[in-house]
């Protein structure tokens, strides 16, 4: 029997200045000639907004505690505590933009809680708009092309939103900031007092804007940095990894990535077979071919 040809292409583009609030990055992606299997996305500090090419993402996710499964040409998903699941027959191809929590409004016109642990089509959210980006998208011969085709829907969504739309409140805005750039390895109690709030007005406050609890996104930063240095080049052993991300110990970090991927961190490195993701993400666009 011969053997599929593989293709494993990854694109990384950063958006122009006027969206980086709402979009961190880009990422266009084509694997093809894999074993099918399935793929894990995991719980990150960014919102998921994919769209396919070629077939449907075919993707499960736990909401309200149900196991639901559909499938999307494309889909946004706010944060989330536990993995989602993509199933494939061994060919991926489509672009992934991490979207940032106030993107959630400038995009969609809805807080990034309305969108957690749940799956939207995009024409939910957008209507027709969804159709057009698509066709555009369909017809771009290049990925330098799919992107700017990207960059220019984007501008044209956040320019029609109304000034004075309704933003997060600065108390909810500085307490995301604050577990952001501690990457969760702060006391809740110090960060409703670094914000002025109880930590119950807080905690009710953070997750109706963001669907989560202060104590739940510092689990998913925690993890999202584990994740990170799991792949790294310079990666440590288990147990150093463990400790830089505030883990109790290795077995302490081990049960929470069961809890919040399914699954071990080794488990979960000898089951990735598709190339990982790059974290490092240029100022100006990256060089992107076909």
């Amino acid at each position: 029997m011969l053997e599929r040809e593989q293709v494993a292409e990854h694109h990384a583009w950063c958006p122009p200045p006027l969206l980086r609030h709402a979009v961190d990055h880009y990422t266009g992606y084509r694997y093809a000639g894999f074993e099918p299997g399935r793929h894990m996305g995991l719980p990150s500090r960014h919102l998921t907004f994919i769209i396919s090419f070629d077939q449907p993402l075919d993707l499960t996710m736990v909401v309200d505690g149900r196991r639901t499964s559909s499938t999307f040409d494309a889909v946004v998903s706010g944060f989330h505590t536990a993995p989602a699941v993509i199933r494939h027959d061994g060919s991926q191809h489509g672009i992934q933009l991490h979207v940032t929590p106030p993107g959630a409004r400038r995009l969609f016109d809805v807080p990034a809680g309305d969108l957690a642990s749940d799956a939207v089509p995009l024409d939910a959210l957008w209507g027709p708009l969804a159709a057009e980006l698509r066709d555009r998208l369909d017809a771009a011969p290049t990925w330098r092309d799919r992107f700017t085709v990207l960059d220019a829907m984007l501008l044209r969504v956040v320019a029609s939103r109304p000034l004075g739309a309704p933003t997060a409140r600065a108390e909810a805005t500085e307490a995301f900031r604050r577990l952001i750039v501690t990457d969760g390895l702060i006391d809740i109690s110090s960060l409703a007092d670094h914000v002025g709030w109880s930590r119950r007005h807080l905690s009710g406050e953070f997750a109706a804007e963001y669907g989560v609890s202060p104590k739940q996104m510092a689990r998913v930063l925690r993890f999202d940095r584990s994740r990170s240095r799991l792949v790294a080049p310079d990666a440590g052993s288990m147990a150093s990894i463990a400790a830089e991300c505030g883990y109790a110990d290795q077995a302490h970090m081990a049960r929470e990535w069961r809890a919040l991927a399914g699954a071990s961190p080794s488990q979960w490195l000898a089951a990735e077979r598709l190339p990982l993701v790059v974290e490092e993400w240029p100022e100006e666009p990256a060089s992107a071919s076909r």
